[in-house]
C-alpha cells in the first residue's frame, strides 16, 4: 500500500491499522469482498489515520488500540467516499488502476460504498456517543460538501469563500474531526484537543488546495489518474479563481468560456490547462497552501514538545511539497 515516503514514527501503528481495515471487510459475499479488498489495496497517502496516530501520541495517549480503531474506522469512511466520488464525478482512474465502478459495475460498487460506511461505523459505534456523534457530523459536512461543489459546478462566480467553504467541508472537517476525536480517546486536555483539532482543520485546507494544483501541473502517471479532471467536471478550484480574477497574463474571457462549457473535448481541456498554467495562478494558490500549512503548525504551539509533535509539523511540509 502506498503511504507519504516518511513514516512519520508510526509504522508499526500503522501496520495495526492495515490490519485491522483488512479484517473488517470479510464477506460471505465473495464479491464484495473483493471489490473492496480492491479499493482498499488500491493504497493511498493515508494522511487521515497518519494525523489521528501521530495526535495521539502527541497528547499523551496510552490505549493504542483505541488509536487504532478509530484510525482504520476512519479510513473505511475515506474510501467508501473515494468509491462513491468516483461515481458521481465519472472518474475511470484511481491511484494508477480503473476506479471500481469501472471495474467491477456501477451497482455493485455502490454497494460496497455503504458495506465500508457500515463496517466504519461497525468500529467506531463502540465508542462514547460524543465520539459517534462527532463522526457523524463530518461524514455529513462531506456530503455536504459534495453538493455545493455540484451546485458551483461550471460557475464561474464562484468566490474565494465558497471554495474554501466546499473543501472545508469535504476534505479538512473530517481530518479535524478525527483529531479531536482521538484529543477525546487521549484524555487530553481540552485546550489540547482544540489545538490538534485546529492543526486537522489547516492541514485538511492546504492537502486539498495542494491536490487542486497538481491537476493543472502534476503529472498525470504520478498522480495514477489523469490531470484536468476539475476543469472536465466544471469545478472551480482556488486556482481558477485566481486565474479568472488576476490573470492579466492571459485571455481570461477564454478561460471563463472553457471552464463554462459543459461538454468538452480533450483540445479544450489542454487549452484550459495551458492557460491556467500561464496566469500566475498557480503561485498564489501554493502561497495560500503555504500559509494554511504555517496556521497547522502554529496551532501546535499548546502542545508539549515531542517526536510525535515534531513529526506532524514534518507532515505538514511533506503535503505541502508533495507531487502526487
Amino acid at each position: 500500500m502506498t503511504t507519504p515516503s516518511l513514516d512519520f514514527g508510526v509504522a508499526p501503528e500503522m501496520a495495526l491499522v492495515e490490519a485491522k481495515i483488512r479484517q473488517s471487510i470479510v464477506s460471505e459475499e465473495p464479491l464484495l469482498h473483493d471489490i473492496a479488498r480492491y479499493v482498499i489495496e488500491a493504497g493511498g497517502k493515508r494522511i487521515r489515520p497518519m494525523v489521528t496516530l501521530l495526535a495521539f501520541r502527541a497528547l499523551g495517549g496510552t490505549d493504542a488500540a483505541q488509536a487504532i480503531d478509530l484510525a482504520a474506522a476512519l479510513e473505511l469512511i475515506h474510501s467508501a467516499t473515494l468509491i462513491h466520488d468516483d461515481i458521481n464525478d465519472g472518474g475511470e482512474m484511481r491511484r494508477g488502476r480503473l476506479t471500481a465502478y469501472k471495474k467491477f459495475g456501477l451497482q455493485n460498487a455502490l454497494i460496497t460504498g455503504d458495506f465500508l460506511f457500515v463496517k466504519a461505523f461497525g468500529i467506531g459505534g463502540k465508542f462514547d456517543a460524543e465520539i459517534v456523534e462527532l463522526t457523524a457530523d463530518a461524514c455529513a459536512a462531506l456530503a455536504e460538501g459534495e453538493i455545493r461543489q455540484k451546485r458551483h459546478a461550471f460557475d464561474t462566480a464562484v468566490t474565494h469563500e465558497e471554495y474554501l467553504d466546499i473543501i472545508t467541508r469535504k476534505t479538512a472537517l473530517p481530518i479535524m474531526a478525527g483529531a479531536k476525536i482521538i484529543g477525546l480517546i487521549a484524555g487530553a486536555r481540552l485546550e489540547d484537543i482544540d489545538a490538534v483539532g485546529e492543526y486537522g482543520l489547516n492541514l485538511g485546507i492546504a492537502f486539498q488546495i495542494v491536490d487542486d494544483i497538481l491537476d493543472v501541473v502534476g503529472d498525470g502517471a504520478r498522480l495514477g489518474k489523469r490531470t484536468g479532471t476539475d476543469l472536465r467536471e466544471g469545478n472551480v478550484t482556488l486556482v481558477a479563481i485566481h486565474a479568472l480574477n488576476d490573470g492579466s497574463s492571459i485571455d481570461v474571457g477564454s478561460l471563463a468560456r472553457l471552464i463554462a462549457k459543459r461538454r468538452k473535448r480533450e483540445e479544450d481541456v489542454r487549452r484550459g490547462l495551458a492557460l491556467l498554467r500561464d496566469s500566475g495562478a498557480i503561485e498564489k494558490a501554493r502561497a495560500e497552501a503555504f500559509a494554511f500549512g504555517q496556521l497547522a503548525k502554529k496551532a501546535l504551539d499548546p502542545i508539549r514538545e515531542s517526536d510525535a509533535k515534531a513529526n506532524m509539523v514534518q507532515l505538514v511540509d511533506y503535503v505541502l511539497s508533495r507531487d502526487r
